[in-house]
């Protein structure tokens, strides 16, 4: 596409210029001589009149010589460079300021202003002329004419001279002309061509190649190839490190449960011993069922899946939710403490995904809690959010760790060990939902103190 356009633009170029010079050059060359040749004439009428006035009447009124009135004409020839030719009334020369005399052109004379183009007269120059006749009147009389001559040739050259001089200034605008397309070309083609490239690199999955930066219209283009480039990539990256650890997430499980199936079946493990060896089999397959029913969570937060809001106390969902866990902390003797701001606090948001938001965090928050110790979830209320947090005096978090732990599959190495059935999609489904709802999430963790997990959602408007 940009070859095309750069050669279209040569095109337009060189067709401008082109036509520039043909119409100065053939249609404005005779355009000027046609007004330079008008514009002479005037001027050769207006000074044969006034030759006729001034010097002829002069001559037949004063009785000067014919040397003298020669030598005045012959200052106006030097001046105006105009041949100047005094005729008697027979049409017979008798001063020349060119020289030759006594010849006769009575056939350019007559009785009022006679002008002629592109004659010759063999006696005055061998090139075609401009003669402009006046009679001279004296006395009521004509007593002869003034005859002025200009060489046509000198018209032409003025005419010449001038198209010249367009023609330079011609030439100096497509020097300008050209500058200007190149950097047309530079604005428009070049940087079309580079990201065309960068499309062909993004398209044969190059992810690292880096799209130029540009100024003006086209750094948008650059910056969101870039980034889409480089999203491209990271999804590429987490698609090859999703499809791994969901095999391996899988395929551990399911080998257990395999294993032990087959030996049960063989007799390998007595009857009797069965027993244990299936509470493992359930254990795993519990595993696979909490993993698939993050992964479909996941699933439908990619797709968009649409939120159902509605409008509901996020205290009596909290307390439903601490209710649900009141087994696991039994056995660990952990202490779910609630703190509300008020008895009632409204929000507007999806009930379904909060508690969902609510139960990962309380289970996240249980599983890395130490026995004996208290988990605190409050309520408050600033401004038109509500903002419920979950803290616990567990193991913390890794100062290193926590920019990733809401990454899917994500687990820390304290959470491999302590966490046998985590699969590394809880807090990535909280982020997921959250982000759904346009709120944020921020997280507070000291290793050996405990960590705080904070979300806000829209105070409904009652």
């Amino acid at each position: 596409m940009g070859h095309k356009i750069t050669l279209r633009l040569i095109f337009v170029y060189i067709a401008t210029v082109t036509a520039m010079f043909f119409i100065v050059n053939a249609l404005g060359q005779s355009r000027i001589r046609r007004s330079l040749l008008a514009n002479r004439k005037n001027a050769v009428l207006q000074e044969a009149q006034m030759v006729a006035v001034e010097y002829g009447e002069n001559y037949y009124r004063s009785g000067i010589t014919i040397n003298e009135l020669k030598k005045q004409l012959t200052s106006i020839d030097h001046f105006l460079g105009m041949r100047v030719l005094l005729t008697n009334t027979a049409g017979v020369v008798f001063i020349d300021t060119g020289g030759k005399e006594f010849y006769t052109i009575e056939r350019y004379i007559g009785s009022s202003t006679l002008t002629f183009e592109d004659i010759t007269i063999t006696e005055i120059s061998r090139e075609p002329l401009l003669l402009v006749s006046e009679p001279i009147v004296y006395d009521y009389q004509i007593r002869g004419y003034v005859c002025l001559a200009v060489s046509m040739q000198s018209i032409y050259q003025d005419a010449g001279f001038y198209v010249d001089t367009i023609s330079l200034m011609i030439l100096a605008f497509s020097l300008i002309l050209l500058m200007v397309f190149v950097l047309i070309w530079f604005m428009t083609i070049w940087p079309v061509a580079k990201l065309k490239k960068a499309a062909i690199e993004y398209a044969k999955k190059n992810y690292k190649y880096k799209a130029p930066r540009f100024r003006a219209e086209y750094r948008d283009i650059s910056e969101a190839m870039r980034v889409t480039a480089e999203e491209v990539g990271r999804l590429e990256e987490y698609q090859k490190k999703f499809i791994g650890n969901v095999s391996h997430d899988f395929r551990s499980p399911l080998t257990s449960i395999k294993g032990y199936l087959e030996a049960i079946k063989d007799g390998t493990i007595p009857m009797e011993s069965a027993g244990r060896y299936l509470d493992i089999i359930l254990f795993e397959t519990e595993r696979l069922t909490k993993l698939t029913e993050d992964l479909l969570s996941l699933s439908r937060m990619d797709n968009n899946d649409t939120l159902d809001i509605t409008v509901f106390d996020i205290n009596e969902v909290i307390k439903k939710t601490a209710a649900s866990f009141e087994g696991t902390c039994t056995k660990k003797r952990i202490t779910i403490e609630l703190q509300f701001c008020d008895p009632e606090v409204l929000i507007s948001a999806d009930m379904g995904r909060i508690q969902q938001v609510l139960y990962n965090l309380l289970d996240n928050a249980i599983k890395f809690s130490n026995q004996d110790s208290t988990i605190t979830i409050s309520v408050n209320i600033k401004a038109s959010k509500v903002f419920v947090s979950v803290k616990d005096s567990g193991i913390g978090i890794p100062k290193d760790a926590q920019k990733k732990v809401f990454e899917r599959f994500y687990k820390t190495d304290a959470s491999r060990g302590k966490d046998k059935r985590g699969t590394g999609l809880g807090l990535a489904i909280v982020k997921e939902i959250i982000d759904a709802h346009g709120e944020n999430i921020t997280l507070v963790s000291t290793e050996g103190v405990g960590t705080e997990f904070t979300f806000s959602m829209p105070l409904a408007e009652l």
